[in-house]
């Protein structure tokens, strides 16, 4: 029986192997990513707050922190995040500017989420009175991954509701120096709405 080599079989079988090996480095190094993570995720949960009465240099450093900040709510640069969802519930994250006490220096408080009306339109959401101190996670959010409108102009047609907030977004639609991160405000803490916050957010 003669043997014939043929050269379409072979690379057929062969050309999805580096491809193979490629998707297993990747797992491998996103296995090791998340060990990570959840190391410093472990290390920085067990610290106390960190009050933020200075700007923040990184906002690496405080990635999974407990924050603090004591100051007052500004109605004026409040917005609403659309499209936010609680079980089968559409509606909006509740974003507030804290002014810090003794500062010009601004911290976004994401307050809760609140449900949409049948309309579509936003439940009320005031902006509470007086000196609050509030307590949180340090949270960075990012760009999704499809983005339909980007930049100042865009964030200034946007309004008080955004589909999407990223802070250097908001930094440019303001006039006062801002702080690096978004605090996701504890359940409890004074003049918020339903919060259930997972220990990861995208």
């Amino acid at each position: 029986l003669e043997f014939r080599f043929r050269w379409v079989p072979t690379l057929i079988v062969a050309l999805p192997i580096p491809l193979f090996v490629a998707l297993g480095v990747w797992q491998l190094d996103r296995a090791d990513e998340k060990r990570d993570q959840a190391r410093l995720l472990g290390e920085r949960a067990a610290l106390a707050p960190l009050e933020l009465d200075a700007k923040v240099p990184d906002p690496e450093s405080v990635r999974y922190r407990k924050l603090r900040a004591t100051g007052m709510f500004e109605a004026e640069g409040q917005i609403l995040i659309e499209n936010r969802r609680q079980g089968n519930r559409i509606g909006f994250e509740v974003i507030t500017p804290l002014r810090i006490r003794g500062s010009d220096l601004r911290v976004l408080v994401n307050r809760g989420w609140i449900p949409a009306e049948p309309d579509g339109t936003p439940t009320s959401a005031p902006v509470p009175d007086g000196t609050a101190t509030v307590t949180g996670d340090a949270h960075i959010p990012s760009l999704p991954a499809l983005v339909l409108h980007e930049g100042t102009n865009a964030a200034k047609e946007w309004g008080e509701r955004w589909p999407y907030l990223t802070v250097d977004l908001y930094s440019e639609t303001a006039d006062y120096p801002l702080q690096p991160v978004v605090i996701l405000q504890d359940a409890g803490g004074p003049g918020g709405y339903l919060r259930n916050w997972p220990r990861e957010r995208p």
